[in-house]
């Protein structure tokens, strides 16, 4: 049963629309099509809408600064990021050269996440509908599904990482279970198993509760990571003696050094060329851009500073204790001498490796599968579906082979440059922010983003040379010295090629979605 749609006024077009939000939760998604196309004037389509694709109304969203700010304080600080910016230290730069590395990827991360957070604020549209825009309706299947098959896979994998934290909290607090260790199904233990599907379980029941959870959890886990990394640092700097090394005895200087900084800005930009594609996926639901702001400079440049020192005084800490250089925190975890320090530092582990991949791994699988079969797939199933995938292609066993690590995730990584190119290059340079939203859910051919065939071919050209140019940094090790900068090359080029390539008789419209808009909640 269908309630009549009501009304309200579109404050860009000054014209009265109605709208589809109204229609109950019931709905099929044909229902809600029909009632979105007679509140919008334009033709709804089954296969690209549904009320997770839908546009989030203005108001009631519920993303503030806060919540922003604690995805980065989440994120920034999990075990991967730490690994890398521990081994600037193993690769000889010191406290002040690490600082200014990472200094320098935060500026740059600053400026993209913000534009492409605005993005989501002005359309309040996930990414696979957003990618519409410049792929075209069908096209943009290209651009989710690559962010989501990268996606998919890391999420397997980072589960896999926070069960290993786990068991060895629980071989802490029940040490009989160290004999559930030591057999192997299918390449894991038996404890390897419990723990692994215990994590799986308690992530797929977060995401089941949709965005909203997300944001909760987030916000929730974000003061303790934050808590936990400072006492740690400040643990080691008193076992340190209270004073640290400042480098490693293999200290880079001169041309070498500024290389090395620079490199390792890029690449701390390149680890986020996956989010900086799909940040609207979260800003759809943001108060406002000022919100984005906030949450971005307090996140991003503030706590990734943070994040720095905290990595100089644990690296240089362990450093001066014993000569050794950690690979991550957890190094440091397993060699708390109180059983019960340990239990609360592994605890905050977990804590920490969920919240990175509930809104890193997890969300953009879910959104694209979405996407594929909106008729069918609601974010509740996407999510059952994605975390399935996640387990079944045992990530354990792909996280211990190279090969895989970096020709299949590697190249599939690879692509993001491109696509984030044409994406920013045709919202930024060509459309200037004009955006039809509800004409992003029309398959008529007369549609604003129907191209050819429901496909942008100019974007196609633009990305193709840039994306062999990304595998071939990649993979040539003729090219390796550019390897750091690939992300910048890809995605610059793709831009650049799509400016110079792009349709500019195309008639510009700018149309908000809250005719067809659905409530900021799952």
């Amino acid at each position: 049963m269908q309630t009549p749609p009501t009304a309200g006024v579109d404050a860009e077009q000054g014209v009265t629309v109605q709208s589809a939000s109204a229609a109950h939760p019931d709905d099929s998604v044909e229902a809600l099509c029909e009632s979105a196309s007679a509140a919008s004037g334009t033709a709804i389509s089954p296969s690209l809408y549904n009320s997770d694709l839908a546009p989030t109304k203005r108001a009631g969203r519920s993303w503030t600064s806060y919540s922003i700010f604690t995805l980065w304080a989440n994120d920034v600080h999990s075990l991967g990021n730490y690994a890398f910016a521990i081994g600037l230290f193993a690769l000889g730069l010191g406290g002040w050269q690490i600082l200014m590395a990472l200094g320098i990827g935060a500026a740059l991360l600053f400026g993209l996440l913000t534009l492409s957070g605005f993005m989501g604020v002005k359309t309040g549209v996930p990414f696979p509908v957003m990618s519409r825009i410049s792929f075209g309706i069908r096209g943009a299947q290209i651009a989710s599904l690559l962010r989501g098959a990268v996606a998919v896979a890391w999420f397997g994998i980072q589960t896999y990482l926070a069960s290993v934290v786990f068991r060895v909290m629980l071989v802490a607090m029940l040490p009989a279970l160290a004999d559930l260790d030591k057999d192997s199904i299918l390449g894991l233990s038996t404890l390897g198993w419990m723990a692994f599907v215990t994590l799986w379980v308690v992530q797929l029941v977060i995401v089941s509760f949709g965005m909203e959870m997300i944001r909760k959890y987030e916000a929730f886990a974000g003061p303790v990571i934050l808590a936990t990394m400072a006492a740690m640092a400040v643990w080691i700097f008193v076992e340190a003696g209270g004073n640290i090394a400042w480098s490693s005895d293999k200290a880079l200087e001169g041309p070498e050094m500024w290389l090395t900084i620079f490199a390792g800005g890029a690449l701390w930009v390149s680890i986020y060329g996956t989010f900086v594609l799909n940040f609207c996926d979260f800003t759809r639901s943001a108060v406002s851009k000022k919100a984005v702001v906030r949450g971005n400079f307090w996140g991003i440049p503030i706590n990734m500073l943070l994040f720095g020192a905290i990595v100089v005084v644990m690296a240089g800490g362990q450093f001066k204790i014993n000569g050794t250089i950690i690979k991550s925190p957890s190094d440091i975890v397993q060699t708390i001498p109180n059983t019960l320090f340990l239990v609360l530092a592994c605890l905050a582990l977990l804590i920490l490796t969920i919240a990175v991949n509930l809104m890193a791994n997890f969300v953009a699988p879910v959104y694209a599968l979405t996407n594929l079969f909106p008729k069918r797939l609601n974010f509740r199933k996407a999510a059952m579906v994605s975390a399935t995938i996640g387990l079944l292609i045992l990530p354990w066993n792909l996280y211990n082979n190279p090969l895989v690590i970096v020709y299949f995730l590697g190249g599939l990584g690879a692509l993001l440059g491109p696509l984030f190119g044409v994406v920013m290059a045709d919202y930024w340079l060509i459309r200037r922010g004009l955006v039809n939203v509800p004409e992003l859910y029309t398959a008529s051919p007369d549609g604003a983003y129907f191209y050819k065939k429901g496909v942008n071919p100019r974007a196609i050209i633009a990305m193709v040379p840039a994306a062999v140019l990304a595998l071939l940094i990649a993979f040539v090790p003729g090219l390796a010295a550019a390897a750091s900068f690939a992300w910048f090359f890809a995605a610059g080029i793709a831009a650049a090629l799509y400016f110079f390539i792009a349709d500019r008789n195309q008639r510009l419209v700018d149309h908000d979605g809250e005719a067809i808009a659905v409530a900021n909640a799952h």
